[in-house]
């Protein structure tokens, strides 16, 4: 009886490990069967973005355009309210005096009246460059002396050597700055209005005569005029 359990023992014991042994089994081929059917996963690069491609490619580069500066320099003389005398009473407007050259020889007076001021000054600034007249200068100075008159008002002008620079002021000495002379003498004569002074200025330089046009006129060659 005692051989009969020692075996059945032994039986029980080798029919447990072989069981053992053939789950382990069982298990090791599914992690290789699973391992094989598995495929590994390869790292790809990461794709690059249309907006980092571009920014790495090209840079943006910010530009600045400068406006052209036009030649035409403006200077306001004087602004004034001004009323008109209507039928329901009076009415309340603003008058610009501007002074519009390049200072290279052209200058013109503007004058204009409007209901605001900024329109004023640019009916002015248009008004004086219809007006443009150009200034013989000779060297950095006028030819000539000369006299001009507007109005009541009368502005002489002479000539002065170099370094002398623009002896006037006011609204004269806006013309004459704008006109582009550089050395001159001048005196204000009679009203001291800023309009009727800046007309007189132009009558004056709008006068001026040059040697040669003077030569021309006598029928002479600007030689034989200056060495009369």
């Amino acid at each position: 009886m005692e051989e009969k359990e020692i075996k059945e023992v032994e039986t029980q014991e080798t029919v447990e490990n072989t069981e053992a042994a053939e789950t382990v089994e069982v298990q090791e081929t599914a992690v290789v069967e699973e391992t094989q059917e598995a495929p590994v996963a390869e790292e790809k690069p990461a794709k690059k973005t249309r907006g980092a491609a571009k920014g790495k490619g090209k840079r943006k580069i910010e530009t600045v355009e400068n406006a052209p500066q036009s030649e035409w320099k403006e200077r306001v003389v004087q602004i004034r309210r001004v009323t008109k005398v209507v039928k329901g009473g009076k009415k309340l407007s603003f008058r610009a005096i501007v002074i519009v050259g390049n200072s290279k020889g052209q200058v013109g007076v503007g004058c204009a009246k409007a209901s605001e001021v900024i329109i004023a000054i640019q009916k002015a600034i248009a008004e004086g460059r219809k007006n443009l007249i150009t200034v013989p200068i000779f060297k950095t100075t006028i030819p000539h002396p000369i006299v001009g008159r507007s109005g009541a008002g009368a502005v002489m002008l002479r000539p002065a050597s170099q370094g002398t620079g623009v002896i006037a002021g006011g609204a004269v000495r806006a013309v004459l700055e704008l006109a582009g002379i550089e050395n001159i003498l001048s005196k204000s004569l009679g009203s001291k209005s800023p309009l009727n002074a800046a007309n007189a200025t132009m009558d004056a330089l709008k006068n001026l005569r040059t040697f040669g046009d003077v030569a021309k006129k006598r029928g002479l060659t600007l030689n034989q005029m200056l060495n009369a």
